[in-house]
Formats: C-alpha cells, structure tokens, sequence
C-alpha cells in the first residue's frame, strides 16, 4: 500500500505489505511520524489508498468500505468525548446506534465499564473527567462493541502504569473471544507485552515483522548490562560487548559470559550495574534509532 498526502508530497506509506491473522493482536510499531496512524486509518476506510489494494475481512477498503465499517470499531488517537454526557452515556449509546438492544447494551455497557474500572465515574460528566478518564470512554466504546476487528491508535497514550495494564488485560480478553485487533503504538513495552505479531515502520517503509520472540532473535547479543557511573570510557566497554550510551549510562550488549565478566568489573569499580536479557527495545534502537525523528510528515502523522 502506498499513501502520499497531496499537500506535502511526501510519501506518508511506502509500500508497506502485511497481513493480520483472525484472532491477534497486531501492533504497528514506530517513532511519532512513521506511518502507523496513516496505515490504520487507510485499514479502518477512514483515507483512501493512492495506490495498492488493500482488503479488510475479506472486502476491498475501496469499493465495499460500508461493508467493513459495520465490522469494525475504531479508537482514533485525538478523538473526542461529549462533555455533558457521562461515560455510561457515550457507551451505552454507541451500542444502540449500532443494534444493540436496550437491554444487551446496558449489560454490555455495565461489563466493559467495570473491566476498565470506571463504574465509579459512570454518572459523571465527561468533561469533569481527567484526560486519562476520557481516553478510557473511547477505549470502551470500542471494545463494548461486537466488532470483529478493533483498530486501536495510541489508545494508552497518556495513561498511568495502571490504568495502561487494565487496558492491556481487556485487550488480551477480547482475543480470546476470537475477535482481533491491529493497534498503533511507540511504547516498545505494550508491543511486546501485548503482541501476537509486531510491525516496526519508520519513515513510511516496513523495516521489520515477525512475532515478538522472533524479532528478538535477529538481535545477536543475548544479554544487556547497565552501567551507571563515570569510571568506564567506552573504549572499556567494547572489550565486553557493544556499548550503547543512554544518558546518565552505558548499556553494553553482551552474551552470558562477558556480561558475568563485566557485572565484576563494574561492581569492583564501584559503579552500580543490572543484568537483564536483551529487549525488543534494543532491536528497535538498533532498526531506527540513528535516524532523526520526522518532523515534515503531514495528515496524522505529525
């Protein structure tokens, strides 16, 4: 598929080609202004194709887009609430517009508020709630429908730690029930956390997929150590592995026996250190992490 916004001219997708199994969570991964919002919104028929063909469940996103969008439910990255309404309001509604009866809506509705914890602030208005609150409303509008597919763009964008892993604990339940989702993200914890399959996209181009595990395994270093303190240059650390620095620290990638090597090293030069196996973080800093983050892309993609 490929996007190019008139306005900029700047190619916003380049010809990027995945496939979503049924069932799955599907996360595209990338720095602000890769592509991924561009994608999903192509995907949930919301922007047309410039070239390419693209099919959702089985339809063409073109030519059968009222088709998709009865199957689909959406949770745009800068979506709004409606202030008076409160967020039994905004789901219960929602359901109805969509078919539901009165009485399915309201057990569906009185279900996904208490998953994402929110029955508290059912009965208040939107606009009284906190950002965090509202991005909760239209996590659940979405997930309180039948929808066989959920596009989800940054829908933990915002959120604290706790509220992110509620989310995080929804999502996985509505897999489970078969349905599937394709979210957009550039917490590299959620895409591993979360994920079936990951796609890493950066500057409109597909640079990598595959499931977590097999992501991780095209990082040849198997362990990270990190070390704080000012007593390695890294000439040192290279003796060890490949060092990295981040911030106030060196992250040296490493295998089993140097990083046992440089754990005592560190450790006799007083300098405070941490072992842990490599991350999905670490591919995608090594995938994108030398280029500067794209600030012309234009549309969603800003």
């Amino acid at each position: 598929m490929v996007k190019v916004y008139h306005k900029s001219k700047t190619p916003a997708l380049k010809k990027v080609s995945l496939t979503v199994n049924r069932g799955q969570i599907f996360t595209l991964l990338g720095r602000n202004g890769a592509g991924k919002t561009t994608f999903l919104r192509v995907a949930a028929t919301q922007l047309l194709p410039s070239d390419g063909k693209v099919e959702v469940l089985g339809s063409d996103v073109v030519s059968e887009a009222a088709k998709i969008r009865k199957k689909i439910a959406v949770v745009p990255q800068e979506g709004n609430t409606i202030g008076p309404l409160t967020p039994w309001d905004h789901v219960y509604l929602t359901l109805l517009a969509r078919g539901m009866t009165r009485a399915d809506a309201r057990d569906r509705t009185r279900k996904v508020l208490d998953q994402l914890e929110m029955t508290s602030y059912q009965s208040k208005p939107a606009d009284t709630l906190s950002g965090g609150l509202r991005q909760r409303i239209r996590v659940a509008m979405a997930v309180a429908t039948d929808a066989e597919l959920l596009f989800l763009d940054e829908p933990t964008l915002g959120l604290d730690a706790i509220s992110r892993r509620r989310i995080w604990s929804v999502l996985k339940d509505i897999c489970r029930e078969g349905r599937t989702i394709l979210l957009t993200t550039h917490y590299i914890d959620e895409a591993e956390i979360l994920s079936d399959n990951v796609a890493v996209i950066n500057s409109g181009t597909l640079v990598t997929s595959g499931s977590p595990k097999e992501l991780l395994s095209k990082v040849d270093e198997r362990v990270r150590v990190d070390v704080t303190g000012d007593r390695f240059t890294e000439d040192d650390l290279a003796r060890y592995g490949r060092p990295v620095r981040i911030a106030e620290r060196w992250r040296v990638l490493t295998d089993n026996k140097r990083a046992g090597e440089l754990t005592i090293e560190a450790v006799r030069r007083n300098c405070d250190v941490s072992v842990s196996p490599v991350s999905l973080e670490d591919l995608f800093v090594d995938l994108v992490g030398g280029e500067e983050e794209n600030a012309t892309m234009s549309g969603d993609e800003k």
